[in-house]
């Protein structure tokens, strides 16, 4: 083989560490991009947070590059400056900004940092906010859901304070409180006595019995406490604890007899229990049919997980990374944009730090210039996330506008491409932005992504988003005879008379994702 020499030009996208860090930050959730700027304000010296709380004028990264003239900083509040502190800090807070994360040119710095210690225009602190309402509350209504959270009493404490009233001794006390420390959320003892036991006994066979004996006695007083259920191994066992709980000397001979056929059925296999077989159900439990129904609608108003109300509601809590406003009524109604302050780090490079580095330049200023880029590039990737998912967002709230004046049901076909076109970016990126994060609207929180559904075509030609679809499914099981529920082939028939065609399989589809259970369990005992 004859070999030889030759010349070929290429062109490829080189992903430089900014567009890599761009990209993950992107992507990230607000809890996540929380931890990630804490981990990078332990990590770079370069980089602090500021505790200014002033509300503060609001521009894009054209702004941000600008530099502050003099009687703009004098005017910034010099009363508060403390000398040997940092200046008062410069603002730039992410407005709509036409940014896309692209790579950077030839002569782009890199992590490896350009040199320079100045301060830059945009070294200056980054997510200042305007003040907002918290929630959709009246001011006389406004409640921190933060606050209720922290305010309310865990399960185990809950149970705890009734465990001070029980006279025990000092082994059944402390068996007592390690069952109550090892519920879950609902309120269920999920290990079984004896692998919790060999847990602390290890290969001490009398301690491991003798553990065993303790925890019999604290299982029997933790299932006596409050809420009725709590400490249940299984479900069956939770709604017999609370059927027991109902016996009373004012109960009735026949009210006895019910719940006492409810016991017999809470000890058979729970798939009867949600399959409604009546027939089965009755044959295990020694009764008819009807003692039988009777006792399903008692069973039906028990609580299958006792530590429900319990549960910390902080965690449930969905903080929108964007808020939608409505200004005006009408047709002429318009709605305001705007990025949620509390979820938007204030940052800023540390001007003392920066300006040491310039005047004490030496050995190991390589290294400490390279951490005052990447703080640089930091505070500028943020803000271009936040541009990027507010121009999103103010591109769906264009397109969606049917929605947020009459709600879901008026919700048009939407795909990541339209939004990607208009904007110019690329799919990914547009599917990076409305993941995991969230839109504050009049009719709650959802997220982004719930914006985009396909389309179903309708009899006049036109399409029909599945979002409405599911939302007028939803309407129709709302308004069903729950003596006859509608079966999916009746709720397709009656989409068709709405002019939209929707086949059965697909009801189902939208059913079950919306966790409807199907006509025959939906049906009244």
């Amino acid at each position: 083989m004859k070999q030889g020499l030759s010349l070929r030009v290429s062109q490829h996208l080189a992903l430089t560490p900014q567009l890599q860090q761009s990209i993950r930050l992107l992507q990230l959730s607000t809890l996540e991009l929380s931890q990630e700027v804490e981990q990078m304000l332990d990590e770079n010296p370069f980089l602090e947070r500021t505790a200014e709380e002033a509300p503060r004028e609001e521009f894009g990264l054209e702004a941000a590059d600008a530099p502050v003239r003099d009687e703009d900083r004098q005017a910034e509040g010099e009363a508060d400056f403390v000398p040997g502190s940092a200046a008062p800090a410069e603002v730039a807070v992410a407005a709509t900004s036409d940014v896309e994360a692209t790579a950077p040119a030839d002569g782009e710095p890199d992590w490896e940092g350009d040199g320079t210690v100045d301060l830059a225009p945009d070294d200056s602190e980054w997510g200042g906010d305007a003040p907002a309402r918290a929630n959709n509350l009246g001011d006389d209504e406004r409640t921190d859901a933060t606050e209720l959270a922290r305010s309310q009493e865990s399960l185990q404490s809950f149970l705890h304070r009734q465990a001070l009233s029980l006279r025990l001794d000092e082994n059944d006390c402390a068996a007592l409180r390690f069952l109550i420390e090892s519920l879950n959320d609902d309120g269920y003892l999920e290990d079984s006595l004896p692998a919790l036991a060999s847990g602390l006994a290890g290969d001490d066979n009398d301690q491991f019995d003798e553990l065993v004996h303790h925890f019999q006695v604290a299982l029997g007083l933790l299932q006596s406490l409050e809420p009725a259920g709590v400490g249940a191994r299984s479900l069956g066992e939770c709604l017999t604890i609370q059927l027991r709980a109902l016996a009373s000397a004012k109960e009735s001979e026949e009210e006895a007899q019910v719940r006492k056929t409810a016991i017999a059925i809470c000890k058979q296999p729970m798939e009867l229990l949600a399959r409604r077989d009546f027939k089965r159900l009755a044959t295990l439990a020694r009764s008819n049919e009807d003692e039988v129904r009777t006792a399903l609608q008692l069973i039906a108003k028990l609580e299958p997980k006792p530590g429900r109300r319990f549960v910390d509601v902080e965690r449930n809590i969905v903080v929108p990374d964007v808020i939608v406003t409505r200004i005006g009524h009408g047709t002429h109604a318009r709605f305001r944009v705007m990025l949620n302050p509390e979820v938007m780090p204030r940052l800023r490079v540390h001007d003392i730090y920066a300006g040491a580095l310039k005047q004490h330049k030496g050995e190991g200023s390589q290294a400490l210039s390279q951490r005052l880029q990447e703080a640089r590039w930091f505070i500028k990737n943020i803000q271009q996330r936040f541009d990027t998912i507010l121009r999103v967002s103010n591109a769906i709230v264009e397109r969606q506008k049917s929605y947020f004046v009459h709600g879901e049901l008026a919700m048009r076909p939407l795909v990541l491409r339209e939004i990607a076109d208009e904007l110019g970016l690329h799919e990914s990126t547009i599917s990076r932005v409305t993941t995991a994060k969230y839109m504050a609207t009049p009719y709650g929180t959802v997220e982004l992504k719930y914006f985009f559904g396909s389309a179903l075509g309708t009899e006049t030609g036109g399409n029909a988003s599945s979002t409405a679809v599911r939302a007028l499914i939803k309407q129709f099981v709302s308004a069903e005879d729950v003596k006859k529920p509608l079966s999916d082939s009746q709720v397709s028939e009656m989409l068709k008379e709405q002019g939209i065609e929707c086949a059965r399989r697909t009801v189902a589809k939208y059913r079950e994702a919306l966790r409807i259970a199907p006509a025959n369990l939906r049906k009244a005992l």
